[in-house]
């Protein structure tokens, strides 16, 4: 089966519980405009190599709170959807780098982090069934000598130290035709892969020293209204608010003002879509540093007050991000509570999709034992549930249920790929200021 024939929506075997509103029939029922609509987006703004979207599905809303263009958790994936991912890699590379041959692959400096090594060997095997010899070059200034590391899974994971002679990058004489970045740049632009001759997916501007969420989720909102008026749904039903608080200083306590000022905001505009669909739920709203991952600079906040009394622990969790970073931006965003739960202990989780390019590939539950339905599950102790698919399916099935199978996985890769859409003009536009 070609993946022109794939809406890459796989039939889902592990069903969890949860709410079923009327967003996920509509979807259902607006299958066909909804593909001829993203067939168009593509052709206009096409997709980034691969991207993840951390989704939250609170019954009456299904909306993206984070999106991840340097996608680590490829070890997570279901590997019976490895041919999938292999497809979906070639049509990419075709377009982008016709003549690529070679391919390295950039990672994130970790030197002990097992579980993103698993992921870095996933996808460098997907890159290598897809037909290219792939070598891992590291920027990281202890790597020196190249390094070989025992996985659990029984893979090894080679690690070259990345040279430079001229304006090309090579490993021990391998030289790429195309360097695929999986460091999200949170420490800056590295200077050895500037100006380089090579094709770099993703653009380097795309990195977390340049891109922010709020960047980001302005893209999403356009994407979510021109879609929503496609369909004909209220588009907060698929987008969460926000805004955005600047030149701030946690440990100063510099900032706050603005911060408990825009959460009361906030929470007035979400209290008021809630009343209008008769949600009894509380609002809440969760404050993240602006640039930057790894679930690092998050907090929950359910009310003005809150906001104006933090504690020192809450001041000092919020002041730095990956690398020792200083957060001086925040965005608040719509806190969406997530009704879905996992296994006997009914923990609290959230589906991550992952996309290459503009093709679902797969995705996990990201589960929590120890936290609760309004807080970020990207944290300590956290684990993953791979989706389990029985079969491929080519669409949904409009005569079963939201929740069957084929469905409830259909809608998260309709929210996935909007938010892939806003990723994707959020790096034309990078392209565009550039030029």
């Amino acid at each position: 089966m070609s993946i022109e024939n794939l809406h890459a929506v796989p039939n889902l075997t592990t069903v969890l519980t949860g709410p079923l509103r009327e967003i996920e029939q509509h979807l259902l029922n607006q299958q066909a405009s909804i593909e001829n609509w993203f067939r168009n987006q593509w052709r206009k703004t096409p997709a980034p190599f691969y991207a993840s979207v951390d989704l939250r599905n609170a019954g009456f809303k299904l909306a993206p709170v984070d999106t991840n263009l340097f996608p680590a958790g490829f070890n997570n994936l279901n590997p019976a959807f490895m041919p999938l991912c292999i497809q979906a890699t070639q049509s990419a590379l075709e377009q982008i780098c016709p003549d690529a041959n070679n391919v390295l692959i950039v990672p994130e400096n970790h030197t002990r982090n097992t579980a993103y090594f698993e992921s870095l060997a996933m996808l460098q095997n997907i890159l290598s069934k897809a037909g290219y010899t792939v070598k891992i070059g590291s920027i990281n200034p202890e790597i020196t000598e190249i390094q070989t590391q025992k996985l659990a899974s029984g893979d090894e994971l080679t690690l070259h130290p990345l040279t430079r002679i001229g304006n090309k990058v090579s490993v021990e004489g391998f030289e790429p035709c195309l360097v695929l970045l999986n460091n999200d740049l949170s420490g800056g632009t590295p200077e050895i892969l500037e100006n380089i001759d090579q094709t770099i997916i993703p653009p380097m501007r795309s990195g977390w020293a340049h891109r922010l969420k709020s960047g980001h989720f302005g893209h999403y909102q356009q994407v979510a209204e021109s879609f929503a008026e496609q369909i004909g749904i209220d588009s907060w039903l698929i987008n969460p608010l926000f805004t955005t608080c600047g030149e701030i200083n946690f440990m100063k306590r510099e900032g706050e003002d603005c911060i408990a000022h825009n959460v009361g905001n906030l929470l007035k505009a979400i209290q008021a879509k809630y009343d209008q669909y008769g949600i009894e739920e509380k609002p809440f709203i969760i404050v993240k540093a602006d640039a930057g991952t790894y679930g690092m600079g998050i907090m929950t906040i359910h009310s003005v007050e809150e906001a104006r009394e933090l504690n020192r622990k809450q001041r000092t969790k919020m002041s730095k991000i990956k690398g020792g970073q200083a957060v001086s931006k925040v965005i608040l965003q719509e806190g969406v509570y997530t009704f879905e739960s996992w296994g006997n202990e009914q923990a609290v989780a959230e589906p991550v999709v992952y996309m290459l390019d503009h093709f679902v590939v797969g995705g996990f539950y990201r589960v929590h034992t120890g936290r609760g339905r309004t807080e970020n599950l990207n944290a300590p102790g956290m684990h993953f549930e791979p989706l389990a698919f029985a079969e491929p399916c080519n669409s949904p099935d409009e005569k079963m249920s939201p929740d069957a199978c084929p469905n409830r996985f259909y809608a998260y890769g309709v929210i996935a790929r909007l938010a892939l859409l806003a990723a994707a003009r959020e790096i034309d536009e990078l392209k565009r200021s550039d030029a």
